[in-house]
């Protein structure tokens, strides 16, 4: 009997023998993760069998490289997977441990609700109180905050989180919205900004979090990016990254010039309406930027010069306003409608 598919979407692998990161297609089953090099492939690079394995996330081993989870096989062997997104790993994550957990007991896998190995009361739901940190309206405020002759945009103080934890009445007083604060640096869902609170971080301290107001963090997914004093015409060119982000994921995407296609990740802002794409496997830069105000998205079958790529469907294009095509797909029919129902909505409201 074929084992069940649980999960499949692009994650970002680090090679075994070499110290190379690529985007790979990866499929769960309830007794494995196969990894293939393109969505249409028929035979996989290879498998991670799950019985006997552990998980670890987050996996903080690679500094600036964030989202990321480790598996260890039951031979000891470790396999290392980057999501775009906090969600998404978080997805990525509860379904592993899930498959993992049912073959150590002999069940079929079922999906439920399990625990972080973190030393919270039971109570404490971590990934429910980020989402609430994150509202637009009740939530913690995003800044754009200077020290030491740089700018920290998209993010907040110390001092600001533990103040929201007691005025939400998540926490009595402020060594136990310290503990929580600390869960959520932990666990991945902040990340430190600032020197200062990299170190608090990397102290090993039991509360690694920073009740101060010089000490800064962001949200794990958000636009955070930090600059120095620039010209006006970097001022302009960071305009493109001040709206909130909408959606991200990631998408293939077709080249301008070879025509051949790329797994990147993609955010999509609103107010200024731009998304921008980065080579999943590398940093925070952007490859480029499509800025979406009055562009036309559609739905497509067939794509002109989709050569060097096996096309297989769930394609959608971005005709701007300059008349600049941009051809991409998506993992599933589904996915490539929420896409297009979030860039059309940007595209009509977006300055």
């Amino acid at each position: 009997m074929e084992p069940q598919q649980i999960r499949e979407g692009y994650l970002v692998k680090k090679g075994t023998l070499l110290n190379s990161w690529k985007a790979v297609w990866v499929v769960l089953s309830e007794d494995g993760l196969e990894f293939y090099k393109k969505k249409t492939d028929h035979s996989p690079k290879g498998m991670i069998p799950l019985k006997g394995a552990t998980l670890m996330s987050p996996c903080q081993d690679f500094g600036k490289r964030t989202m990321v989870f480790k598996i260890t096989t039951d031979k000891k062997q470790d396999h290392f997977f980057q999501a775009s997104h906090m969600e998404e790993r978080e997805c990525w994550v509860k379904d592993i441990k899930r498959a993992i957990t049912c073959l150590e007991g002999g069940k079929k896998f079922a999906r439920k609700s399990t625990r972080r190995s973190i030393r919270l009361p039971d109570t404490v739901n971590l990934t429910e109180l980020y989402t609430l940190m994150k509202d637009q309206d009740d939530g913690v405020k995003e800044l754009k905050l200077e020290q030491d002759n740089r700018v920290f945009n998209h993010c907040f103080t110390g001092g600001t989180v533990v103040d929201w934890l007691i005025s939400k009445q998540k926490a009595r007083n402020r060594p136990e919205a310290l503990m929580l604060a600390t869960g959520l640096l932990n666990e991945g869902f902040l990340q430190p900004a600032s020197d200062l609170s990299k170190e608090g971080a990397e102290s090993g301290e039991q509360t690694a979090f920073l009740d101060q107001t010089i000490a800064l963090y962001y949200f794990a997914d958000s636009g955070f990016f930090c600059e120095g004093y620039s010209s006006d015409e970097d001022t302009l060119l960071k305009e493109e990254f001040r709206g909130n982000i909408i959606k991200q994921g990631c998408l293939l995407k077709q080249g301008h010039k070879r025509k051949n296609w790329k797994v990147r990740k993609f955010m999509l802002r609103d107010d200024p309406a731009y998304m921008h794409y980065y080579d999943p496997t590398k940093g925070d830069d952007p490859l480029g930027s499509i800025h979406l105000r009055g562009s036309v998205i559609t739905a497509v079958e067939y794509v002109p010069d989709a050569k060097k790529y096996d096309i297989d469907g769930n394609l959608f294009e971005i005709i701007t306003s300059d008349e600049t095509h941009y051809f991409l797909q998506a993992a599933t029919a589904e996915e490539r409608k929420e896409w297009i129902k979030a860039i059309q909505a940007v595209s009509k409201s977006g300055k």
